[in-house]
Formats: structure tokens, sequence, C-alpha cells
């Protein structure tokens, strides 16, 4: 009977709090704050460190050598930025701008690795996430090659608000300037506004102090 319910324990899904443990006083690290349109760190800079977001939206994006920039992602609570130097980058490739007010948790690379080697549960967790931030990039890229310009709006809508997440479907987003999704999904700000307009007389989206976004924008993106 005691096998039988070690067994039970093991199947358990993990309860591990990554955060709680990124607070714990065995971890050295800085909370840093941010107010919108500041920035985290820029293109070019050294990778010495790694940021967990704890408040806020956080604007990835790339300058090429002519000038032309590029949105490559909103970031979240509970996502990783900076997160290259543990690879081996020595110096950060894109500029991180709170796209809200924005709090971190400031990790230096020595410090990181420290607690990745001393607690398994918290590397797992940190495994996974870069995992599944791989994913996301592959599904981007193959967003961008095949699908319209609509149905790319109506997929970053989506994740943005966490579709899929528990208590996330309903999500209130912050304002995001229509620029800025321009950017992300490849198209003018003009077409943007089209779209949103669309999607605002269907019902899949609503301004209410911010923008709502309903489950049922999901059927532009399935739609053939």
């Amino acid at each position: 009977m005691k096998t039988g319910k070690r067994a039970d324990e093991k199947r358990k899904p993990s309860t591990f709090d990554a955060e709680a443990f990124l607070n714990s006083a065995g971890v050295a690290r800085t909370m840093k704050e941010f107010a919108r349109k500041d920035t985290l760190f820029s293109q070019g800079d050294p990778c010495k460190n790694i940021m967990y977001i704890q408040k806020g939206e956080v604007k990835i994006s790339v300058v090429s050598t002519t000038g032309k920039e590029a949105v490559v992602g909103i970031l979240q609570p509970g996502d990783f930025i900076g997160e290259g130097g543990l690879a081996g980058q020595p110096m950060r490739i894109a500029t991180a701008t709170a796209a809200t007010p924005v709090s971190v948790l400031v990790i230096e690379n020595s410090e990181m690795f420290r607690v990745l080697h001393a607690e398994n549960a918290f590397s797992d967790r940190f495994i996974t996430y870069m995992l599944q931030r791989n994913i996301r990039f592959e599904e981007d890229l193959i967003d961008q090659l095949f699908n319209s310009s609509e149905k790319r709006l109506a997929r970053t809508l989506l994740l943005l608000a966490r579709y899929g997440k528990q208590d996330q479907v309903h999500r209130v987003l912050p304002k995001i300037p229509q620029e800025t999704l321009a950017e992300m999904i490849g198209t003018t700000r003009s077409r943007v506004n089209f779209f949103m307009n669309r999607f605002r007389k269907m019902g899949f989206i609503k301004y209410n102090g911010g923008l709502q976004i309903n489950a049922s924008l999901l059927s532009v993106v399935l739609h053939d």
C-alpha cells in the first residue's frame, strides 16, 4: 500500500511556483520598475543578466542596419527576457521597451546558472518555458509565411490575451497602438484599423476600458 501511495504522489502535477522561488531569500536578484516607454535594455548592450517579468508588458524589437525597426513580440508576466547570455550570446540582439508600467526581477547570469543547477524544479520549469518559446517562434514564422494579415492579427490578439489559459479567455488588454500591431504582423496601420473595426462589428473584440478579446475570434484563424 505504501508503494502505491508513493506512485500516486509521483503522478501528481508539479505545483512548483517559479515566481515565489525567484522572490525567495535564497536567490540574489534586484527588482526594477520601468515606466511606459522606458528601455529595459538596448540592442547591442552586453548580455549580463536575465529578467523575469512580474508586472506589465514588454515590447521586443529589432532594428536593421538600414534603420528599419520590426516588433518581434510582446512579453507578459511570467515571461523571461534577455536569456541569450545563458547560451553564450555576448550582446543583446534586440531592444526591450516597456509597453506598460513594468516590474521585473533582474538576475545576473552567474546567479541564474547557480540557481538552475541547485533547484531541479526551477530548472525543469525554465527548460519547459524555453521549449515553448521556440515552438512559438516557429509558429510565428509559419504564420508570417502562409497566413493573411487578417489571420495574423487575429492570432496575435489571441496570443496577447493568452487564449486557452485558465481564466484568461476574456482578458482585457491595455491599449496597444495600432502601429505596434502593424509592425508585429507585417502590414500597415490602415489595414490593422480596417480589421479591428471589422472584428468589433462582428463582436470578436470590445473596447471597455481596454481591449477585450472574445474567444470567438478564433474562428477567423481557423477559417479557410
